[in-house]
């Protein structure tokens, strides 16, 4: 690592791969390295990776629980000196993950970030969707239950692709609720597994989809790809 280059960097966002070990860049695994401590949201999750690299570093517990009780003690630290590498279980730090808070808190105290580039999810979904890239808006997860009509109702009038990330047990009811407002015969494509073995990026109209589905019980992370209103 060119040490004038990173020297004044005090906290890392580095991205994990989604699913094959191999998609980690070789920048990344000098960071976590180097660092004096990894915050991971599962330590878990991270130990695997760590181990597989040959990565002694120590791990620390940081998630969407515990986040706004450790935010200041970490700043704190990273006033102090410590260089400290921020990781999710999968993908780009911040990204529907953990991490917004830190990075904010971090850059009011005045402490160098780097964010490292590399593996997020919605990426290779939106490119293997087949449907327009050059201008798209990441949603993220919807609401469960409060706002998530209302998110979807805001949504209806958008032009531009747009990307969500979803769950296994939530995907019919938030095809067949995109089917009822943008309408049936909108676009879509559906990613999963995304990197691994059984990979699969299913393309369709939403109703096409909802019927898919219903017959193909689906497992694994998912990326939702929906064409933008008159979007063709």
């Amino acid at each position: 690592m060119d040490q004038e280059e990173e020297k004044s960097v005090q906290l890392y966002l580095v991205p994990t791969p989604i699913g094959n070990l191999k998609d980690i860049t070789l920048r990344a695994l000098e960071v976590l390295k180097s660092v004096d401590v990894i915050l991971a949201e599962d330590t878990r999750t991270t130990g695997k990776l760590m181990k597989h690299y040959e990565i002694n570093r120590p791990l620390q517990s940081y998630h969407i629980f515990n986040e706004h009780k450790t935010v200041e003690k970490i700043v704190d630290r990273l006033k102090k000196g410590e260089v400290m590498a921020l990781v999710s279980d999968a993908g780009t730090p911040g990204i529907s993950d953990p991490g917004f808070l830190l990075v904010r808190a971090a850059k009011e105290a005045g402490i160098e970030v780097n964010c490292l580039p590399g593996a997020t999810a919605f990426v290779p979904a939106l490119v293997n969707s087949g449907l327009p890239t050059d201008r798209f808006t990441f949603e993220g997860f919807l609401p469960h239950k409060k706002g998530r009509q209302t998110r979807i109702q805001g949504l209806i009038s958008e032009t531009r692709t747009m990307v969500f990330y979803e769950s296994p047990h939530r995907l019919m009811k938030t095809l067949e609720q995109f089917a009822e407002a943008f309408g049936p015969d909108r676009m879509a494509s559906v990613s999963r597994e995304l990197t691994k073995i059984y990979e699969e990026n299913v393309r369709g109209t939403l109703e096409e989809l909802v019927l898919y589905y219903q017959e193909h019980p689906i497992k694994g992370e998912i990326v939702l790809v929906v064409e933008g209103n008159g979007n063709r």
